[in-house]
């Protein structure tokens, strides 16, 4: 597939260890943090935003503890747009900062309770402390799915001259749509000729489809998070950005993708958040056939109901049994015990095997394929 972005390099930033832990109930344990930062860096994410400073504690020393592992990915940490919390981010030796301010009238009136200037006067002198400092600097618009567009212009051309490397736009409630938010990328790209980076919310279903979207209108930075781990429905998911960028949009950003399910699968543990089978790109399901014309098709050519092999992201094709199979896949089975089963030897085992699935509510297990397989030759 042709790489419709051109030449364009996209960065992808993982905040699974902030807004990720930020989830409801979600702690990880000093060691869980470090060990996912680590797997990270080595799958290949450009930049870990890893935590929030200003919280002190064990919050603080686990950063730095990161930050002295001297990983291939930026570190950066997040801020109010307060000067003692930049100071507390530079002192553990994150090379990057990020700050955030809310820009939207509801959040300036109703949780600031403020004005727009003053926002605009708060990001300024936060920015440019940061510069002084050295930082690489993403400013966070929060809530500017919600915001004045022209304000937005505004904030972003004087966090430009401030000394900001970059504007995150911040669909803090979910509520963009993949075509509305293109072309509002594209208008504040235009508009502003600065890098914008894409952190979408999935409160209705879209955060990875308006991370994509936001990429199509100009964006060179994609926020995730592994398992879309997040406040409230969560945020667009690391491993389907990378794999929809891969084979929707034809960019191969070479990360080691076979890892996929191994800090999945952790990231699950460590947030006592469960996997569901279902979940797009690493749910146990994603290759699992059932349905006989499916798993026909399956094992005749696995390309005709796979999008990609199992084994690029660290998982494993199934053919399962069960009310819906047909009998290629009761053929199949039995082949891999060296058994040749006849048609009508097969069609029998079938109609025993949907009655058992409909009296169980399941797929079947191979032992009690063998006991069906035993009762049919009078074994």
């Amino acid at each position: 597939m042709e790489n419709i972005l051109g030449n364009r390099k996209i960065s992808i930033v993982d905040t699974t260890l902030r807004d990720g832990e930020q989830t409801a109930g979600v702690v990880f344990a000093n060691h869980e943090k470090v060990t996912i930062a680590q797997m990270l860096s080595e799958i290949g994410v450009d930049q870990l935003e890893v935590g929030i400073p200003a919280m002190g504690g064990d919050e603080k020393d686990v950063i730095e503890q990161i930050c002295k592992k001297n990983l291939k990915s930026s570190i950066m940490a997040w801020n109010r747009a307060v000067i003692g919390d930049i100071e507390k981010s530079i002192s553990c030796g994150v090379d990057a900062v990020a700050i955030s301010i809310s820009v939207s009238d509801i959040h300036i009136k109703h949780k600031l309770r403020t004005s727009r200037e003053w926002v605009l006067e708060n990001m300024i002198k936060s920015v440019e402390f940061a510069k002084r400092n050295g930082m690489y600097i993403s400013v966070n618009g929060e809530d500017a799915s919600r915001a004045d567009k022209e304000f937005l212009v505004t904030f972003i051309e004087e966090s430009k001259k401030a000394g900001a490397d970059r504007f995150r736009y911040c669909d803090t409630v979910g509520v963009m749509e993949p075509f509305r938010l293109r072309d509002t990328i594209k208008y504040l790209y235009d508009k502003t000729n600065f890098d914008i980076e894409m952190h979408t919310h999935n409160d209705f279903g879209m955060a990875t489809a308006n991370a994509l979207a936001g990429v199509m209108g100009g964006a060179n930075h994609i926020g995730v998070t592994v398992n879309g781990l997040g406040e409230r429905a969560g945020n667009a998911a690391l491993e389907e950005v990378i794999m929809a960028l891969k084979y929707v949009h034809g960019v191969d950003l070479n990360f080691n993708t076979n890892m996929f399910k191994e800090i999945c699968e952790y990231v699950s543990a460590a947030s006592g958040r469960k996997l569901p089978a279902w979940k797009a790109i690493v749910g146990e399901n994603m290759f699992r056939h059932e349905s006989g014309i499916h798993a026909d098709g399956a094992i005749k050519d696995p390309k005709n109901y796979e999008a990609f092999d199992p084994s690029e992201i660290g998982l494993q094709r199934q053919i399962v049994i069960g009310k819906h199979s047909g009998k290629a896949a009761i053929i199949n089975k039995f082949s891999e015990y060296n058994i040749s089963l006849t048609d009508e030897m097969a069609a029998k085992i079938l109609e025993e095997v949907r009655a058992l699935s409909v009296k169980l509510k399941r797929t079947l297990f191979d032992k009690e394929l063998a006991q069906i397989y035993k009762e049919l030759n009078n074994y």
